[in-house]
This record gives C-alpha cells, structure tokens and sequence, in this order.
C-alpha cells in the first residue's frame, strides 16, 4: 500500500483532510483492486465523488460505481433483515442486540458506504436452548461454539450466545464475565435506521471499544483481520471520544478492563494503525502506540486482505489448514503468547466439540 494510496484513504475517511495533491498519479485501477480485496470499495466511491479536478478513466470509473452500487444495494438489504430479525428473536422471547455490522454503519458518514457481511444477533440465554431454537426452526443451521449459523433471503444470521471468545481459557472466562455484565444495556440501547427502514438494538461506543478490538484480535490469530475491520474501530474510537469527552475516567476504566483481558498490547499495535493508516489523532487513542506490534500486525492485514481471505490459508486441506495455521501463530508467539500458543489448543478441542453437537440430535 503506498503512500498516495495511504493519503486518499485518509481523504476519504476524515472530514477535516482536504484533498490530497497526490490523487492525480494514482493508479486507480490497481486501487480499486486493493479496495475490493479489503471490502472497501464502497468507501472508494464515497471518497471518489468528493473529488475536485481530477478526471479517472471512464472504464474504472464505471467499475468503482458499480460495485459501490451493490455495497448500497446490500446495505439497504440488511438494514431491513436486521430490524426484521432483532424484532423476530425479541417477538420469540429473546433478549437480544445486533453486533458490528448494521450498527457500524451508522457511524460512517454515509451509512450505505460500509461493505456490510453477515448479521450478527448477539442473544441472552443458554447456548443449549439457543442451539434448539435454532434447529426447530432452521433445522440446516451450522452450530459452532460461539454461534449458530442459518440462511434467510440470501443473507448468513449468526446467533451468539456470546458476543466474542479469546483462544487462553483465563482472559476468555474474564472477556465471558464482562458481556455478561454489560448485556441488559446493550440491547436497549436502540437506534434509529436510515431512511425508514425500522430501528435495531445495538451496543454502545463504551462497550465496543472492547468487544470489537476483542473481535480483531480474535480474527488476527484466526485467518487474518483486514482494514475493514480496522476503519470500522476507527469510526468506533471517535464516538466513543465524543460519548466521555475530557473524563479521564472514562479512558482510564478502558484500559484498566483490556489489561485485565490481556489486551493491552494488541490495543498498542492497533493504535499504530489507527495513525499510520487513518491519520487518527492522538486524542482519541486509547493505549500508546506500538510500533513494533503494529508493523506486524499491518503486515499480515495488507497481505491477507479482510478476513485472510487472500493469506493462503484457504486453499489447504483441513488438516493442511491446522498446521499452517500453526506455523503462522508461532510467528506470533513472542508478542502474544497467551493467544498464540493457545489458539491450536482451543482449535482442536471445538473440532471435537463440533463433532459430538452435530451429530448429538
């Protein structure tokens, strides 16, 4: 990613960034693909149409509308089925809120723009009745550890028992005791949805400061975590800035709760990204930059595009998948250890946990 790319992605996210001298010796066309890879394309178009005196060639011009079309036709999709399926859950007696996904959208500037992906139904109760109410109704649904899978109107609906779960069994019971803390707020906390489309439970800025950065970590030492992610924490870092103002309490409680969880040093790596990609001040950073960390950790999202999809990983075997993964977390094993060398473990035992609930009923 060079650096023109670098500043007209900050263009494109920051208000306050006039626009760039350096847009006139873009390669559009190699940045479209480098967004595309990214699931950014929406937020291209976005930071394309407040371009001032710059022609782009007519051809690209019409791929990076089209495919911010399809970004705007999706979101308006799943702005519907996410007030459509909270109200469903809510109607069959759950308590419940929509994690990352529609929610964050409302923080960009154009809520369409947002690459947008599964439904993410964060919901109270015990996993065992979520699994059966699940299964009575979807009887194809995918149950994994975490969350139960199934298919409606051509969009995947994840339904969690919890919100989030770290490989090290310590900070996962810590991260568990923390949702479990904070659930009845996050699902009455509502927002309005654009343009009519009806009105979903989602959480707070105080709350997804650490279960979305738990979420990153999650992924990183999964199959890899891309910028989409990370522009999504971004929008997440400057409400969560305007909700506590100058209360340095509010910062201090942040950190005190990611040292507890073991992941302060991740939040340092991911704050180093915050500056280096998206020119975020410092007054909104919630742990001190580390460079080191967070060279790693630009490393391995430039190179395995959102969610690792372009790693390499997904074109092993099962098997061959587990040992790679292996190898790729042992990398890690020296500024995480606690996640890193834990991960295989916690990945062996949900094989055979998969194993014993799919074939349970």
């Amino acid at each position: 990613m060079n650096e023109d790319w670098i500043r007209f992605l900050q263009f494109c996210v920051n208000e306050d960034v006039v626009q760039p001298d350096s847009v006139e010796d873009i390669d559009w066309e190699s940045l479209l693909l480098f967004m595309r890879k990214q699931s950014m394309a929406g937020v291209l178009m976005f930071g394309v149409s407040k371009l001032k005196n710059v022609k782009i060639p007519r051809p690209i011009l019409m791929k990076m509308f089209l495919f911010s079309e399809k970004v705007r036709k999706r979101n308006e999709l799943l702005f519907r089925k996410s007030a459509d399926v909270a109200a469903k859950c809510q109607n069959d007696g759950f308590t419940c809120c929509i994690l990352k996904g529609q929610g964050n959208a409302m923080m960009y500037s154009d809520p369409y723009v947002r690459t947008s992906g599964d439904i993410d139904v964060w919901v109270k109760g015990a996993r065992a009745k979520l699994i059966e109410y699940a299964r009575n109704r979807y009887p194809k649904a995918t149950v994994r550890y975490d969350e139960i899978t199934y298919k409606e109107d051509k969009v995947n609906i994840e339904l969690h028992p919890y919100p989030c779960i770290m490989n090290n069994p310590f900070y996962n019971r810590r991260l568990q005791y923390f949702f479990s803390c904070n659930i009845e707020k996050q699902c009455n906390h509502y927002v309005e949805l654009p343009d009519n489309l009806g009105r979903i439970p989602i959480p707070t800025a105080e709350f997804n400061v650490i279960f979305q950065l738990a979420h990153i970590m999650r992924h990183f030492f999964d199959e890899g975590i891309g910028l989409r992610q990370l522009l999504d924490y971004f929008y997440v870092l400057r409400l969560f800035k305007k909700d506590i103002g100058d209360d340095d309490q509010g910062l201090l409680a942040v950190q005190s709760t990611l040292r507890n969880l073991g992941m302060y040093k991740f939040a340092g790596a991911v704050m180093f990204v915050m500056k280096e990609i998206f020119r975020l001040e410092d007054e909104f950073l919630i742990a001190p930059v580390d460079e080191r960390r967070g060279r790693t950790l630009l490393t391995e999202i430039l190179r395995g595009g959102n969610f690792g999809h372009y790693s390499g990983l997904r074109a092993h075997s099962t098997g061959g998948k587990f040992f790679a993964k292996v190898w790729r977390n042992l990398h890690f094993a020296r500024e995480y250890p606690a996640e890193a060398l834990c991960e295989p473990i916690f990945r062996t035992w949900h094989f055979f946990w998969r194993l014993k609930h799919t074939y349970s009923s």
